[in-house]
């Protein structure tokens, strides 16, 4: 399993119809990024448009290409497009990536004899 995290820049004149957008997000879109292979999904909000998004999946560069091709997504990232600032084409292809650089369980996992046989 691969985390995924990035980071998006929203115009902050454009926030509060950014968010009416995604309360709901559509149901198409949904199965969308569920088919991909995308799982565990969530968007966080920061000062001053900063937007954070964190995802899991068993195969991203798959779960990219499918997302890419799908006409529903193209569709979606074509109409949020406008929401970002400083892209270089679609938002799902164009974030930038953080890399992790703790994650409990794993440390966890590693380290304590214990965890690591309760471990499921």
């Amino acid at each position: 399993m691969t985390r995924v995290c990035f980071q998006l820049q929203l115009r902050p004149e454009l926030q509060d119809e950014y968010l009416e957008q995604h309360s709901p997000v559509r149901s198409e879109m949904l199965a969308e990024i569920a088919a991909s292979g995308r799982r565990n999904y969530s968007l966080f909000l920061g000062k001053g448009g900063l937007l954070i998004g964190y995802y899991e999946t068993d195969d991203d560069p798959a779960a990219q290409a499918y997302l890419a091709a799908s006409p529903i997504a193209a569709r979606w990232e074509a109409e949020m497009a406008r929401f970002f600032i400083g892209l270089g084409g679609r938002a799902d292809q164009a974030a930038i990536g953080l890399t992790e650089i703790f994650n409990l369980h794993d440390q966890r996992t590693a380290h304590d004899p214990l965890t690591e046989s309760t471990a499921s």
